[in-house]
């Protein structure tokens, strides 16, 4: 069955908040910070705004027994991650010297996901330019490691849940048992991690649930966060179709009937 024929999960009102599509290659070791000004001018027209953040370090997954290898920067100092951000603040292009990442993120509490088709589109058209401007000044062209794709879920107080000890109406896999013969009392707080090998070592989806408060008005929320990272054989389209495909059904795997069709709306 061809991608644009398969038929997965979908659901009017999603929680997530941000997704982040990135590839992850071999250091650019003559990419100098004047470089990423004139990389700007590429982008500055849609993304006027540009800020300096620290460098991601990288998490490259293996097959061979070791899960994730981190890798110190040998700069000094480290060349920052650069951070160009669309003028509606709903899109940012971060790049470093082996890296470089689209994010969509809702900003607005009316800002809707544009969906995946959208999103995917946006990352290798910001990618290309990136690619163009790398030939253009004779750095040859990107050698990929490792592609990746993460979505931000923000599931709020009061959809489907009321407090810490209802973590199984949002996980069907989870439950706290209220029993007033207890000892212990409700959960204060959540921090679960687990993650599943994908088919033929193309990667590993990395699941994370934990309990915060939401910035900008201080709402508990449950954040589940879902985080594909692999290569594959088949090319980066193939890799990212099937990383989309794991991401949404595995969301739809892990969490309640009740919450999808209720809350967000479940369509299929």
């Amino acid at each position: 069955m061809s991608e644009r024929s398969k038929k997965y999960p979908d659901f009017e009102n999603p929680p997530v908040i941000e997704v982040v599509c990135g590839v992850h290659f071999k250091t650019i070791k003559n990419l100098l910070a004047p470089h990423f000004g004139l990389l700007w001018e590429k982008y500055r027209d849609e993304y006027p705004i540009c800020q300096e953040v620290a460098p991601l370090a990288p998490a490259i997954e293996r097959f061979d027994g070791e899960r994730n290898i981190g890798f110190e920067f040998q700069e000094t100092p480290p060349l920052p991650r650069i951070w160009y951000v669309h003028k509606s603040e709903n899109g940012i292009i971060q790049v470093q010297k082996d890296r470089f990442l689209h994010n969509w993120r809702k900003v607005h509490p009316n800002d809707e996901y544009p969906r995946y088709p959208k999103v995917i589109k946006l990352f290798k058209n910001k990618l290309s330019h990136f690619q163009d401007f790398l030939i253009e000044n004779d750095f040859g062209e990107i050698e990929p490691l490792q592609y990746e794709m993460t979505y931000v879920n923000h599931i709020c107080e009061g959809e489907g849940w009321n407090d810490l000890s209802d973590i199984g109406n949002i996980l069907k896999d989870f439950v706290f048992l209220k029993n007033h013969n207890r000892f212990l009392p409700e959960p204060e707080k959540i921090h679960w991690r687990t993650s599943f090998l994908m088919p033929d070592r193309s990667g590993r989806m990395h699941v994370t649930v934990r309990n915060a408060l939401r910035k900008d008005d201080g709402k508990p929320v449950v954040l589940l966060d879902l985080t594909v990272r692999g290569i594959g054989g088949k090319g980066m389209d193939a890799w990212f179709d099937l990383a989309r495909e794991w991401i949404v059904c595995g969301f739809t795997d892990l969490t309640s009937n009740d919450i999808q069709i209720k809350n967000w709306r479940r369509r299929n």
